[in-house]
């Protein structure tokens, strides 16, 4: 009896049988799921999207770019940053999905996205008037819940209409911004809701009058740098030639923030001139630095079997064994699994969680 009484005036369960009645209350106002238990469901299992690239899907730690979250591309001119977002469309649609592309920029080329893997013919593509018109019918698409991936490209194109409809030489401070600011407000829960990956691309502009530090920001406010979960930044470090003939560009892509998994990795690959990222040059640059495959000289062994002399004979080798490519790609996903420190950036200082430098 005495013990009923206490189990009856126990604050903890009166606590958890307030909850309880909450909880029913919310799921029959909201919808099942609108409050949850982290321990009820697979919330950290988060969906994702392949780059196109082995180095950096390993770089993000989940496997590729989330889905339901918002992802923001940015560096200079010519870096990749189309070819990028475009070569995530191309692995999203091989999976199934449907894609958009919002060419807010009026640059999309259809021969070279056919020639990354896209398939033109079921790829929806928009190219809007304004700024508020082209956040407008991605937030429609997004909402349908039949887009997988949606590509903006770029925000920096994205032009108020008060802007359009003004002078060439009037002054529309913060429009922009404003602009982003209430677009991805209303954009975030759709996104989550619906599961389908949101790219924005972003270019790069020099701040004025800065004395220490890098002068370079992105366009459109600081709204995108807070709600992305994940950005990118993406840049051409040098350049691949055949004999005087530039054939490609060589890149490095920096993880600056991740929501999803440990940031601050970096990884370097190959873009070539119509082919886009080069995976068989991607592979085995990884595969020499894990030590999967050994480099001596200008010869690459893997195990007992000589691959062959010079890294573009090597990568000419490898395209023409997929078989080898794969069990290659596949011991270069176990020892980054093992490996932490991975494709971790050493050359800049990092941000310790004291917000100390290291």
């Amino acid at each position: 009896m005495a013990k009923q009484q206490a189990e009856a005036t126990n604050p903890v369960n009166e606590k958890l049988k307030a909850l309880q009645t909450t909880l029913e209350k919310l799921d029959k106002a909201y919808g099942k799921g609108t409050v949850m238990r982290l321990s009820d469901t697979k919330v950290l299992d988060v969906p994702v999207i392949s780059t196109g690239s082995l180095g950096l899907d390993l770089a993000l730690g989940v496997g590729g770019v989330p889905r339901g979250r918002v992802i923001e591309i940015y560096g200079p001119e010519s870096s990749g940053k189309t070819t990028l977002t475009m070569h995530c469309i191309a692995e999203a649609q091989k999976a199934g999905g449907l894609a958009a592309f919002i060419d807010a920029e009026h640059a999309f080329d259809k021969g070279y996205a056919e020639k990354l893997g896209i398939d033109t013919a079921n790829l929806l593509i928009s190219q809007p008037d304004s700024g508020e018109q082209a956040l407008e019918i991605a937030e429609q698409l997004i909402s349908s819940g039949a887009i997988d991936i949606c590509v903006i490209d770029s925000v920096a194109a994205l032009v108020p209409k008060a802007e359009l409809e003004g002078d060439m030489g009037d002054s529309k401070m913060g429009l922009q911004a404003r602009l982003m600011s209430q677009a991805l407000r209303k954009l975030t829960g759709v996104i989550n809701r619906t599961g389908c990956c949101c790219i924005f691309i972003n270019q790069l502009r020099d701040k004025i009058g800065v004395m220490f530090g890098s002068p370079e920001t992105t366009t459109g406010g600081n709204a995108l740098k807070f709600y992305a979960s994940v950005r990118l930044d993406i840049r051409r470090i040098g350049q691949i030639k055949d004999g005087d003939n530039v054939i490609g560009n060589r890149t490095r892509v920096k993880v600056v923030k991740n929501k999803v998994a440990p940031p601050f990795k970096v990884v370097e690959f190959d873009i070539m001139y119509g082919e886009g990222i080069s995976k068989a040059g991607e592979v085995l640059d990884l595969a020499v630095d894990m030590e999967v495959v050994k480099k001596s000289g200008s010869w690459f062994s893997y195990g007992t079997n000589r691959l062959g002399q010079g890294r573009d004979g090597v990568k000419e080798m490898l395209k023409d064994n997929p078989d080898l490519l794969e069990e290659l790609e596949n011991k270069i996903k176990e020892k980054i699994k093992g490996d932490e420190k991975a494709l971790l950036d050493t050359q800049e200082p990092n941000i310790a969680d004291d917000g100390e430098l290291e």
